[in-house]
């Protein structure tokens, strides 16, 4: 980090506008464990969720304001009363609680969505405002859609947030609309009309054209002094700007933006590898900073450049991301603390309890194969420890299955439920299918199977299989995820996983099964 460069907050939202995106589902477990991670990243401030939306977005944000203390922790709330009041409440026991309230400003939306006037708008961030101020000195104002707003209409409900006690406000690319150089000048017209000792202007822009990090970056130049993003750029539609994209860029060409900002860069890969398997969003090979090609090369004269000298082809090193450099083997006679260290290593923050039951899974893992990479071990973290419902309805207790080219396949799944064992069987047009026809004459209900993957976890022969499913009841829907050496158990261990999910999900949301 420059000596001299400003520095410039980041926001990371991807607990709350990255779950947001379409087939993302994380539970509670799952949503500390990111914020752990994001905290050892060194964000500045995490939006833990929107906690009116549900009681299990309430409970989330309250358990990572409970549980991450460094970060400053933010709860989303539209301007309404009930929305700032539960945003208040769930952030309670936050260290350094932060009430981030909203409402959109630009034509199309006051007309069509909101169906208020300007003035209306205007009261409707004042009473909000306050309120959230009267519960948090910390208040972040966003007005939605603001570059497609009238900017003197801006200028005059970034004026009144501010004197009603908001110290941050944010200018959003909300449907991703805007050009860098536009919406450079944008907000540097807004700052210099609206500007006020000690407030931090904000900006969050979405990827609709592919530009998120680059408004982004414009906006940082035109004196915007905290980033929104997320990790791998999840988010609504075609994703946010992406956190690890902004960072490496300021700090990369600080001579250009004399900007940098606090992040522990080299966090960066096993940060977004995390997020990718709790959230079941592969990163595409070729993503910039963290994707599996950002620092591979195959043509001869790009070889004899890094081979030279790896400036020729690399403006950053692998290592300033945590990309991995070496490879330490782990097996049968690997202790505990080297355990443990691989598995900080990749991103995990496990309490004393967990990281037991995980060493007790990996010693079983390494008897039954005989090498264990990276990925088999993020497989049984994820199937054994970090998304395992507490309350669970269902647990396999034994399954057969028979397949051959005589007839058709057959399974026999046996379930525990309420401390009773359930068998039944079924047949089906292969295994899985048979298996999971299994499972359905055992439930109660009958969920939709809406999207099924099975991959790998290396490229060894005996690697862990580990399946992912999203099932679907009404307008509920669960993920789950099961890992195994032999890739059926992984199957049915994903799709019970996701059944103790739902139920989980009605529970919270108090719908009947």
């Amino acid at each position: 980090m420059a000596e001299s460069c400003d520095i410039v907050k980041v926001f990371d939202t991807t607990l709350r506008d990255g779950e947001q995106a379409a087939r993302i589902n994380l539970n509670t477990g799952e949503k500390i464990q990111i914020a752990r991670q994001l905290e050892r990243l060194n964000v500045d401030i995490i939006e833990a969720g929107f906690p009116a939306s549900s009681p299990g977005d309430f409970d989330a944000v309250r358990q990572v304001a409970s549980e991450v203390r460094t970060p400053i922790i933010a709860g989303l709330a539209r301007t309404k009363e009930s929305d700032i009041t539960a945003a208040g409440e769930a952030l309670r026991t936050a260290s350094r609680p932060r009430i981030h309230t909203f409402i959109a400003t630009s034509p199309i939306h006051m007309e069509y969505k909101l169906k208020m006037s300007p003035d209306d708008v205007l009261r409707e961030i004042e009473s909000a405002v306050r309120l959230a101020s009267s519960i948090t000195d910390d208040v972040e104002f966003s007005a939605e859609d603001a570059s497609r707003s009238d900017i003197d209409f801006l200028v005059e409900a970034y004026t009144l947030a501010i004197e009603c006690g908001a110290r941050t406000l944010n200018i959003p690319d909300t449907v991703g609309y805007a050009m860098p150089n536009e919406f450079g000048e944008f907000c540097r017209n807004i700052i210099r009309r609206a500007a006020k000792p000690g407030v931090v202007w904000s900006v969050h822009c979405h990827n609709d054209l592919g530009l998120g990090v680059a408004n982004t970056l414009a906006a940082v130049r035109s004196g915007a002094r905290q980033v929104e993003c997320t990790i791998n750029g999840l988010g609504e539609r075609a994703g946010n700007a992406s956190m690890e994209e902004i960072v490496m860029g300021l700090r990369t060409r600080s001579d250009h933006f004399g900007a940098d900002t606090r992040i522990e860069t080299t966090k960066f890969f096993s940060t977004s590898k995390l997020v990718s398997h709790l959230t079941g969003v592969p990163v595409q090979p070729n993503k910039a900073i963290v994707g599996v090609n950002a620092f591979a090369h195959e043509a001869g004269i790009h070889q004899h450049g890094i081979l030279c000298n790896r400036a020729t082809y690399e403006i950053m090193t692998p290592e300033s991301v945590g990309s991995p450099g070496t490879d330490l083997h782990l097996g049968k006679h690997s202790g505990r603390h080297a355990f443990a260290e691989r598995v900080e290593h990749l991103g995990y923050q496990l309490t004393g309890d967990q990281l037991s039951v995980a060493f007790e899974y990996f010693k079983i893992l390494c008897d039954k194969k005989k090498d264990v990479s990276d990925g088999d071990i993020e497989a049984f973290l994820m199937d054994r420890i970090i998304q395992a419902t507490p309350e669970r309805r269902y647990e396999l207790r034994d399954y057969a299955v028979t397949v051959g080219s005589g007839g058709k396949p057959t399974a026999s799944i046996t379930l525990s439920h309420k401390d009773q064992d359930i068998t039944e069987a079924a047949v089906g047009n292969g295994p899985v299918d048979a298996a999971y026809k299994a499972i359905l004459k055992i439930l109660s209900f009958a969920p939709e199977l809406s999207e099924f993957k099975i991959r790998a976890t290396s490229e060894l022969a005996d690697a862990l299989g580990e399946a992912h499913v999203i099932l679907r009841y009404k307008d509920l829907k669960a993920q789950g995820r099961g890992a195994s050496t032999d890739i059926i158990e992984a199957t049915i261990r994903a799709y019970v996983e996701a059944v103790n999910r739902l139920y989980s999900t009605a529970a919270a949301r108090e719908v009947t099964i």
